[in-house]
């Protein structure tokens, strides 16, 4: 069960677990694809929210990606910053803002960490935006850059909320 510190009231609409019900991928180096996502937001009191995320091939269910991290608020600011690790060898800092009135997160990252044998093209930057939408689900599109590639969009995914 969720402990809400009330510095997180401006994300606290992301607390829960979320499915997806459309999840696309697309980037100009490889095959479009689709897959099926679980996140998790939960709150534990800090003036943060612990993340994880696990993606899925759509027909085998096999695992495609793993994710998790913290997604932290500066109390009384509306100035995020979202840590995440990758499964295949990336740990990102992405800072932002969230408006609360809108329900939306904007985050572009700082600081790119790559394990030294992590397969080309090497990620030199990501852009995520998440939305609450009106119907209450969440929307995420994130933007990725490489050294191969400028900003281009990667992933759009909608997801419903668990109850």
């Amino acid at each position: 069960m969720s402990v809400i510190n009330p510095a997180i009231e401006p994300i606290k609409f992301l607390i829960g677990t979320w499915e997806a019900t459309e999840a696309k991928g697309h980037y100009p180096t490889i095959s479009d694809f689709s897959y099926n996502e679980t996140l998790v937001f939960d709150s534990i009191g800090q003036p943060l929210l612990n993340y994880s995320s696990k993606s899925y091939h759509p027909e085998t269910n096999k695992p495609m990606h793993f994710e998790s991290g913290f997604l932290r608020i500066n109390p009384g600011t509306q100035n995020l910053a979202f840590m995440v690790s990758h499964n295949f060898g990336l740990a990102i800092l992405e800072e932002g803002t969230v408006d609360e009135n809108e329900k939306r997160i904007s985050l572009e990252s700082k600081t790119i960490a790559r394990m030294s044998f992590s397969k080309e093209p090497e990620v030199t930057g990501l852009r995520r935006t998440i939305q609450l939408l009106p119907d209450g689900n969440l929307k995420i599109n994130t933007d990725m850059r490489t050294s191969r590639t400028d900003y281009t969009n990667h992933l759009e995914v909608v997801y419903k909320k668990k109850n």
